[in-house]
């Protein structure tokens, strides 16, 4: 009898989204395939669904978020989950709560799905500990944002069919981007060669063992790949001096047309955003149609969280 009750909760307990790292290739794929469906929906006339009709989603932004926050929040209203998006800047945390107390508290409004973007590594997880519903992580420090690898992973299917095969480089601050390492994880997992590229102050000194190729010359880095991704500035991450002036990093590390030359002559470019604009990317190539992918990142970014909020949302 003791077996089964065990049995049991594990049955019933809620499945989270905290990493790349706890997926398997085939939940990456499912996840996939779902949104494929949902890019249809979202450009149809009739956007609204009811499959989370009666679900409640908190999202919790501890840090700034335009992107994320917003498409999460439309995600869920077009699956028609009752959505609540909590003002942490005017929160009892201001007044000394713990992440802790704030989960007791969401948790006895019994919310079924709680999305979290904080900026301590390993705040999802916690939280995920605390409370009786889903959680699925927006972003947490430097550790994950697995939704942007997904969203990531789509647009590049999107466009190129497959992702197997493909060299994709990734460009700019390595060391404090969670964007980074999640599509470092994904990336490697669907088959693709990853070149990572970064000045060796911003670049972490365990890099080799994430299987990826670091390169510390953007040229040498570029050559021959498919896909160009490149990386904000996490300047708020940053303590001391990473880099000399944002003009050197622009001239060394900023994507530009003549730098573009040296990757494949079909290559895209993608970034996650904000964008720091004659910084990390030239603006003319950044809106360019016909190599860029950001305003794509930006719409199918929906369809993914749709998918995500559908295989965790139950």
């Amino acid at each position: 009898m003791a077996g089964k009750k065990n049995n049991t909760a594990i049955k019933n307990s809620p499945k989270h989204l905290l990493g790349i790292q706890n997926l398997s290739i085939i939940e990456a794929k499912e996840i996939l395939e779902e949104a494929k469906e949902f890019i249809k929906l979202n450009r149809s006339d009739s956007k609204k669904l009811d499959i989370l009709r009666g679900k409640t989603q908190i999202n919790l932004f501890f840090e700034p978020s335009t992107r994320t926050q917003s498409s999460f929040d439309l995600a869920g209203k077009r699956l028609g989950a009752d959505v609540m998006t909590m003002n942490m800047d005017n929160s009892a945390l201001k007044k000394g709560e713990t992440l802790i107390d704030t989960a007791m508290t969401l948790n006895a409004m019994h919310p079924d799905l709680i999305v979290i973007r904080h900026q301590d590594s390993g705040a999802p997880n916690l939280l995920s500990q605390k409370v009786n519903c889903a959680v699925i992580n927006a972003g947490d420090g430097r550790r994950e944002h697995p939704t942007q690898a997904l969203l990531d992973a789509l647009t590049i299917i999107n466009r190129k069919g497959k992702i197997e095969g493909l060299k994709i480089a990734i460009c700019g601050d390595i060391l404090h981007s969670r964007v980074a390492r999640s599509n470092i994880y994904l990336m490697n997992m669907l088959g693709a060669e990853v070149n990572v590229i970064a000045p060796k102050t911003l670049m972490p000194k365990s890099i080799d063992r994430m299987g990826v190729k670091p390169f510390t010359d953007m040229k040498k880095g570029l050559d021959g790949c498919d896909i160009v991704m490149m990386l904000r500035l996490q300047n708020e991450r940053m303590q001391g001096s990473f880099l000399p002036s944002k003009r050197e990093y622009y001239e060394f590390y900023g994507l530009t047309p003549e730098k573009l030359k040296f990757a494949s002559k079909d290559a895209l470019i993608m970034h996650p955003g904000p964008m720091n604009r004659g910084v990390e990317i030239d603006t003319k190539l950044a809106d360019d149609i016909n190599v860029s992918l950001v305003k794509e990142q930006v719409e199918l970014g929906v369809a993914v969280r749709m998918a995500c909020l559908k295989r965790y949302c139950k």
